[in-house]
Order: C-alpha cells, then structure tokens, then sequence
C-alpha cells in the first residue's frame, strides 16, 4: 500500500495499530527529507465485492484459533451452558 503526502511525494508507514481486523490506524511518514511530515491515516474495510470461498466452517474455526485459550475456554463454556438437551 502506497500513502503520499500533503507535499505530493512519497511517505512510508511507520507502524500500525489495529482495533480490530476492520479498522487500523497507521502512522506515516513523508519520505522528503525537507518536509519531514508525519501524519495518521485510518484503515478500514468497506465492503465486500466476492464473498470468500472458504467454508462458513472453516473461517469460524481460524477464528477460534486466533483466539487466546481463556477467550476460548470462556466460549466454550458459554456454549455449553446453552447446549440443547
């Protein structure tokens, strides 16, 4: 991903903080030693144009995967006190 300054040349992207998978800010910098501009820029999705071809399965399990194992405990254990008998 490319970002340019307000002074039209090139910047770089210092670092990035996400909030979550659909919204990051990124902090930039301009690349022109004599503007020397830094700015934040907000990262987020908008909207879909295919749907993905993985399975409903399989993204809710790279999901979970993600997860830290105590979130993954708490759920489960949610789950199960909702389970059907």
């Amino acid at each position: 991903m490319r970002v340019i300054c307000k002074c039209g040349h090139k910047g770089r992207i210092a670092s990035r903080e996400a909030f979550s998978s659909d919204f990051a800010k990124l902090y930039c910098q301009c690349l022109n030693a004599k503007c020397g501009h830094t700015w934040v820029a907000n990262l987020t999705f908008s909207h879909t144009l295919s749907p993905s071809a993985q399975t409903f399965d399989r993204v809710l399990f790279d999901r979970l995967k993600e997860m830290p194992k105590a979130k993954q405990r708490e759920l489960f254990e949610q789950l199960g006190s909702h389970a059907v008998a």
